[in-house]
């Protein structure tokens, strides 16, 4: 079983809370004043100074690494995983019987029956009713009953619901349902022996590589499609990210990846990051979205003559 080594856990203290959430959980983040913030998810965490404090409940911490722990509930050892990478991650020379960890049970908010603004959300955003349509028949797309959010569903290999992304269809909300596990992604995997996946930031830039294949007349289940739920920008070299590795480990026919992550210095160093991490155990091609673009969803809009929403951050 692999441990954490002390060069890893150093560089995952190093990594602030605001930070994180600037890249990872833009969404959940609501500014105070100046340099004061809270979260959208629990408005009495505050983060100020470099510090956070959850006062409702009477904990703190410095890093990304204490929130990850003592609010999204994630063991040590996954929560250095998820800010600097599988590739962290060593095994020990000796073997033991490890201490069995009972998954985190994902808590999915009250949903409405149909995601009628969810729907009518991703249409906004370039994404074609043909793929919207696939995904609700497929348990893969739902929308919460009290801010009618779109839910985006991961599952792992038994078919249980483990990993759920929300947006916002009418603002700029980004977060994760309670008890989120970020190894089983958003995915879309029709072909059960697909050899080839191709890799995205978050959900909707797959949605919108789907349509984009849709409109050029080609199969776009072919393939496997998965999101890896954000990027992050680490100076560590060679990171892969959990719901790659983990999406790798359970589907061990693939062996092309192509990468279409964004358009900006995060995306780039993550491109990098797999490139580097997976080297001559993959056929890999980097694709990022057309020059001028953002990302994925961007290539979209432009494509179809949908202006961007400048009322929402992207």
């Amino acid at each position: 079983m692999p441990y954490i080594s002390a060069d890893a856990l150093q560089q995952a203290r190093r990594i602030d809370l605001l930070s994180y959430l600037q890249t990872n959980e833009p969404g959940n983040l609501v500014r105070i004043s100046g340099n004061n913030y809270c979260t959208r998810e629990h408005d009495s965490l505050k983060i100020s100074n470099g510090k956070w404090h959850w006062f409702s409940r009477g904990i703190g911490g410095v890093s990304a690494l204490d929130y990850l722990i003592k609010v999204k509930d994630y063991s040590l050892p996954e929560a250095v995983e998820l800010l600097v990478g599988r590739s962290a991650m060593e095994t020990p020379a000796f073997s033991y019987a490890p201490k069995k960890q009972e998954p985190r049970k994902l808590l999915m908010p009250e949903l409405e029956k149909y995601p009628y603004y969810a729907k009518k959300y991703l249409k906004s955003r370039g994404i074609h009713p043909v793929i919207i349509d696939y995904c609700i028949e497929n348990s893969l797309l739902f929308e919460t009953a009290n801010y009618h959010n779109a839910v985006f569903v991961g599952y792992d290999p038994q078919g249980i619901a483990r990993y759920a992304a929300m947006r916002g269809t009418r603002s700029a909300y980004k977060g994760e349902v309670t008890g989120s596990d970020k190894h089983f992604s958003f995915s879309i995997s029709a072909t059960h022996d697909a050899e080839h996946v191709h890799l995205f930031e978050a959900a909707i830039d797959l949605l919108s590589y789907a349509t984009l294949e849709l409109y050029e007349g080609r199969d776009w289940k072919h393939d496997a499609l998965l999101s890896l739920a954000g990027v992050f920008q680490t100076k560590r070299e060679n990171v892969v990210p959990i719901a790659l590795s983990q999406y790798l480990k359970d589907h061990p026919n693939i062996k092309a990846l192509h990468l279409h992550l964004d358009n900006d210095e995060v995306g780039r160093g993550a491109a990098a990051g797999i490139m580097g991490g997976l080297s001559g155990k993959y056929e890999i091609f980097d694709e990022p979205p057309l020059s001028g673009c953002k990302d994925v969803n961007d290539q979209l809009m432009q494509r179809v003559g949908i202006k961007k929403n400048e009322e929402y951050e992207r």
